[in-house]
């Protein structure tokens, strides 16, 4: 489920959630006399296999089948356990039946699993495509979502309350449905199609300790990782099948490991701390709506104190640093600056980290241009950009091209930063949707440079 994913995940340089766009809304009329370029997409994916070993990589597969993010211990696995149909229904967006596509190919070839899409009758899986105000009448918290033993919002509506649509009573899949939402930007909705069909297929819990998934409420990952498809490449294992305890799936998935990633038998183990609820809540009441800023900024320290205290040294000791530096970067940018790079030495150079460090660096680019520093924004720009295209994150490839084109203006070279910045524009039209949103970014970063 996706919750407030513009507080959660990097969506602008300096604000959160309520940033007010420096343009009002144009009307339909103004938007189809739009001189944007067209809509860019991303090519082939090229998922990063699994840091990890594949002791390790049981251990997350055993957390994320049979736990939920409260802490519910479920009893049995379960999985689809005959091919899976899937349909969709509602106003489906613009882009909803591409990146589809792309997803059930993906999830057919790399994860081995049996998944089709039909055109008519009942499906396993209902995908509905309906307003963002539609399903925020249903769930107010929610970006899009996922219930069990329903197959429209409707019947979710009348079957909120049973058992039948509480994820700790589900012992068998059988059908289900995901409300996704037809009136957000192209990323958004490929986003929500990759968790919640995940979801759907897949385990039911997230974790913070997984730096390189979806299934994180950290939400940086929000397409489906080489670590993901490995987990769902196991999840549908021949040995593996709905009603299996805890214990008998962990004494088959060494084996399965075995086979699905060899490489991993190599490896040493090195697994993470479980992340304690209070470090959960902190992070919870940071990000979380309905709180104010004040309330935020005690429990953002709050986690970075607990992460000091554990002796943490991984992405999550970067993560509190990051939301506080995100938090004062308007007030006192300069300590905002050391939060974002004590949370990049944290970080290290993992390849299961390039995602965040990315949108770290985005921030400090943000300064760098706000204090007339080109040359040092530009020093960051590249590797970043590489990172933010090959995870296919538009929102912020776009918005780090921007900003490297406001960087090399900064340095003189006027004819490189136009040619980046009309290359940004294809890539903010996906990653932030409406043509009023597109130009309210680029105005919103243009305006970082200082006047001379």
């Amino acid at each position: 489920m996706k919750i407030c994913r513009a507080v959660l995940a990097f969506v602008v340089v300096l604000a959160g959630c309520d940033t007010v766009p420096l343009e009002r809304p144009p009307t339909r009329a103004t938007i189809a006399d739009s001189a944007l370029p067209p809509v860019k997409t991303f090519g082939a994916p090229s998922p990063v296999a699994p840091q990890r070993s594949n002791a390790d990589m049981a251990r997350d597969f055993l957390d994320l089948h049979f736990k939920l993010e409260g802490g519910t211990t479920l009893p049995t696995f379960t999985r689809f356990d005959a091919p899976i149909t899937l349909r969709v229904t509602g106003k489906p967006a613009s882009n909803l039946n591409s990146d589809l596509a792309n997803l059930l190919s993906r999830l057919q070839q790399e994860a081995g699993i049996n998944i089709r899409r039909v055109n008519s009758g009942s499906a396993n899986i209902t995908i509905e495509s309906v307003s963002r105000s539609e399903i925020r009448r249903a769930l107010p918290k929610a970006a899009c979502f996922v219930v069990p033993n329903v197959s429209s919002l409707a019947e979710y509506r009348r079957s909120k309350r049973r058992a039948s649509t509480n994820w700790a009573q589900l012992r068998q899949r059988e059908t289900l449905a995901i409300f996704i939402p037809n009136d957000v930007s192209p990323q958004e909705v490929r986003d929500c199609l990759h968790e919640e069909l995940a979801q759907s297929i897949g385990p039911l819990n997230d974790l913070y300790r997984l730096p390189d998934s979806v299934f994180n409420d950290d939400n940086v990952h929000t397409v489906l990782t080489g670590f993901d498809m490995l987990i769902l490449r196991a999840t549908y294992a021949p040995e593996l099948s709905t009603g299996m305890s805890r214990a008998q799936v962990a004494a088959r998935l060494p084996a399965i490991l075995t086979r699905y990633n060899p490489a991993g038998d190599a490896l040493s183990s090195t697994a993470l701390q479980e992340s304690p609820r209070e470090w959960i809540s902190s992070i919870e009441t940071a990000l979380g709506p309905g709180v104010s800023s004040e309330t935020r900024r005690r429990a953002a320290n709050q986690a970075v104190t607990t992460a000091q205290k554990l002796g943490w040294q991984d992405h999550r000791r970067a993560f509190g640093h990051y939301i506080l530096g995100r938090m004062i970067q308007s007030s006192d940018p300069v300590l905002a600056q050391r939060h974002f790079q004590t949370a990049l030495r944290y970080l290290g150079q993992s390849p299961s980290t390039q995602l965040h460090r990315a949108q770290i660096v985005a921030r400090m680019m943000a300064y760098d241009i706000a204090r007339g520093q080109g040359s040092n924004a530009l020093t960051m720009a590249q590797p970043s950009i590489t990172a933010a295209a090959k995870f296919e994150n538009a929102a912020l490839l776009s918005t780090l091209m921007l900003l490297q084109a406001e960087a090399l203006e900064l340095t003189g070279d006027f004819e490189a930063a136009q040619a980046v910045r009309l290359d940004s524009l294809g890539w903010a039209r996906y990653g932030f949707g409406s043509d009023w949103a597109v130009r309210s970014k680029v105005n919103e970063i243009a305006a970082l440079r200082p006047n001379t």
